[in-house]
């Protein structure tokens, strides 16, 4: 059985869904436990389901580095075999990246390498591209830069917004995520292959 480990800011919609999933004892994979760099609404997901939960506020520190060390402590007390970024808004610091590669994840609304960063979806909209995605990559150094683990598209429709979109992406993130955390428990997605290749 997997070992997981999610981390939050947000909502945690990702989070819930595959709270949900490993519901099902077939599911090779449990949340061990949930963190947040704040007083995420996405806690609330890990209470219901009585996952423990942790809180490392990224204000209580001088640094990002100095957060970075305290939260990856957290993390390490629950021995997780992978670590899942479920809309966490914070750039981790390279030693937290370094000490967890290649067992961190993330999810990311839109079919990487195109449209990195924190803004995604609008930078899709402002682009005006016929189709977007959604991706799920393992977390390297950069930003949305690491090795992509699966990934799909989503068409762009001529009335879109930037939450219309976002929305219809979400589900596609979820079922990504939720085959992608499957595939490395069933030993079928090989992370420290997938990071070393260029």
């Amino acid at each position: 059985m997997l070992r997981v480990v999610v981390l939050v800011s947000g909502g945690g919609s990702n989070l819930r869904a595959l709270l949900e999933e490993c519901r099902d004892p077939a599911f090779p994979a449990h949340v061990v436990a949930v963190g947040a760099d704040r007083d995420a609404d996405g806690l609330a997901h890990a209470e219901q389901f009585g996952i423990p939960s942790f809180t490392v506020p990224y204000s209580s520190f001088a640094s990002r580095e100095e957060w970075g060390d305290e939260l990856l402590a957290a993390v390490e007390q629950w021995q997780p075999d992978l670590v899942v970024l479920s809309g966490l808004m914070r750039l981790l610091p390279p030693r937290v990246v370094e000490a967890l590669a290649p067992r961190l994840i993330n999810t990311h609304p839109a079919f990487l390498p195109e449209f990195p960063g924190a803004h995604g979806v609008r930078d899709a909209l402002a682009a005006g591209v016929a189709q977007t995605g959604a991706s799920v990559i393992v977390v390297d150094t950069g930003v949305d830069t690491g090795p992509i683990l699966a990934q799909e598209r989503v068409p762009v429709l001529p009335d879109d917004t930037e939450h219309s979109l976002h929305e219809r992406i979400k589900p596609v993130e979820r079922r990504l995520l939720i085959d992608v955390v499957r595939g490395i428990a069933e030993g079928s997605i090989d992370l420290g292959a997938a990071s070393r290749t260029p």
